[in-house]
């Protein structure tokens, strides 16, 4: 089955600044994502926090907070099985996880069930015997076999806490399964899939957006840094109708495409935030907690659309669920979004949520390529990645503005997001293995930024700069910012 959903976020280090993306989220499969971009100049680097402008955060893989509350269903039986795949898996991604801990402990963990057991069913036994007619030395015998196996039993069953414990905080650090097209390798070897059309040409010397912004009267960081510190920003003038019509323009765009709006809250508990594959309280973290308490505020979207259906069944008929979110994003780097469906049909609907980010920035004139991740480059929840690079002529390179990530069922595994399927929908011999389909399933999420605005005003402005100091609006845009043509130096 298929969630998904468009988010338009804010970053952290900026005024709460706006980004789309859209989300989705489908059934089975695990894997995940993360992109370091380059450090950009200034407004750049300011409006980088932003999930749906940079890159996507990543989850800190290696430091799982202790003392989890909640557990994922992970498919202990299914790493046993295909280990040799798992640790390949794990080396390509460069990725903390310990796997001959997490089967050791798995191993461990059986034996002292299948105990457990055991001593259960003597316990049965025991107390079966004492209901019928005993001489009084032999129910003395059995009232002592009683106290031992509960003694023993209260002693294994606090052994079989602990194991599960430790076997899910360290089953937390292995990493989504990676499609198999997806390059092998650090951030050098991921592949460029497609190429959207060409640099513009210009024949005079042209400005980045910083000084763009300067002579238009378009931003202030001065006052900015007294109020909120370095990278912090105020916008002004047309730029304010730029952030608001692409916010507009965005979240009008993807809704032709059959995705319900959302706002989300923009606090969640910190327990949301790890099952979506994040550690808010790991040494590297980009979230930020709120001390004493155990909520954060939100990194991107896809965090709190992920929770809309937390701990339920869907229907298969509901299916696919797709969402476009609007929200600030607070973080000291960059994030993502997401969306859900069924697991035979993720790959179908994570080409369907990058054809929509390359229509978007096709319709806005961009020049951009489509960047298939490695494996290195790839977060914790993400089976394969797909990264958006637009020129910006002033900087005089390509800069990430947009992602989609499959996860699978990476994050549904933890925010038990599941969907019963309809008996129709199931061969014979599934129909019989699940009961009539009584049996659930998890569903796949997938995420996708539909506009990261900081970026995107950064594009906008180095790309259509005119020779007198101007800059033209898309027509896209016009109808969202009042009719607004140009952006014009104030006389």
């Amino acid at each position: 089955m298929v969630l998904q959903s468009c988010t338009l976020k804010l970053n952290p280090f900026s005024i709460l600044k706006p980004l789309s993306k859209f989300q989705t989220t489908l059934n089975p499969i695990s894997q995940h994502f993360h992109y370091r971009s380059r450090p950009l100049p200034l407004l750049v680097r300011a409006l980088s926090s932003s999930s749906s402008s940079s890159a996507a955060a990543s989850p800190d893989e290696s430091k799982v907070v202790k003392g989890t509350q909640w557990k994922a269903a992970v498919d202990f039986k299914w790493i046993r099985d295909n280990k040799e795949a798992v640790a390949v898996n794990i080396k390509n991604r460069n990725s903390n996880a310990n796997l001959d801990l997490v089967l050791q402990l798995y191993d461990k963990l059986l034996n002292v069930q299948k105990e457990v057991e055991r001593l259960r069913s003597e316990r049965n036994i025991v107390a079966n015997k004492m209901k019928g007619k005993l001489e009084h030395s032999e129910r003395l015998k059995l009232i002592e076999e009683g106290k031992n196996i509960k003694e023993r039993l209260v002693s294994l069953e606090e052994d079989l806490l602990k194991l599960t414990d430790e076997l899910q905080q360290d089953a937390q650090c292995v990493p989504n399964m990676t499609h198999p097209d997806v390059p092998s390798g650090g951030e050098d070897c991921s592949a460029v899939r497609k190429v959207v059309g060409k640099p513009r040409e210009f024949s005079f010397s042209i400005k980045d957006h910083v000084q763009l912004g300067k002579d238009l009267n378009l931003f202030d960081f001065d006052a900015a840094a007294e109020v909120s510190g370095s990278k912090f920003y105020y916008l002004k003038n047309e730029a304010v109708l730029l952030e608001i019509g692409l916010v507009n323009w965005a979240v009008s765009e993807v809704m032709k495409k059959g995705f319900t709006p959302l706002t989300t809250p923009e606090i969640v508990r910190s327990s949301v935030v790890e099952k979506c594959g994040f550690q808010p309280r790991g040494t590297n973290t980009q979230v930020y907690s709120i001390e004493g308490t155990d909520q954060c505020l939100i990194g991107t979207a896809e965090i709190p659309v992920g929770g809309i259906h937390m701990d339920s069944i869907l229907t298969e008929s509901s299916l696919p669920l797709k969402y476009v979110a609007y929200s600030h994003c607070f973080r000291t780097e960059a994030g993502a979004a997401g969306a859900a469906t069924r697991p035979e049909e993720s790959d179908s609907f994570h080409e369907e949520l990058i054809g929509i980010e390359e229509d978007l920035f096709s319709s806005l004139g961009l020049h951009f390529k489509i960047i298939d991740m490695a494996t290195e480059d790839l977060g914790a929840p993400a089976y394969r990645k797909f990264d958006i690079e637009a020129w910006m002529p002033g900087l005089g390179r390509y800069g990430e503005i947009s992602s989609a990530s499959n996860c699978t069922d990476y994050q549904s595994r933890r925010l038990g997001i599941r969907y019963r399927p309809e008996s129709s929908s199931l061969s014979n011999s599934k129909k019989g293995k699940l009961g009539n389909a009584a049996q659930t399933q998890f569903v796949h999420t997938l995420n996708a930024t539909a506009c990261a605005v900081p970026r995107m005003i950064v594009c906008l402005l180095e790309n259509y700069q005119q020779e007198d100091g101007s800059v033209v609006i898309p027509e896209p845009l016009r109808p969202f910012m009042g009719g607004l043509q140009i952006i014009a130096p104030k006389i």
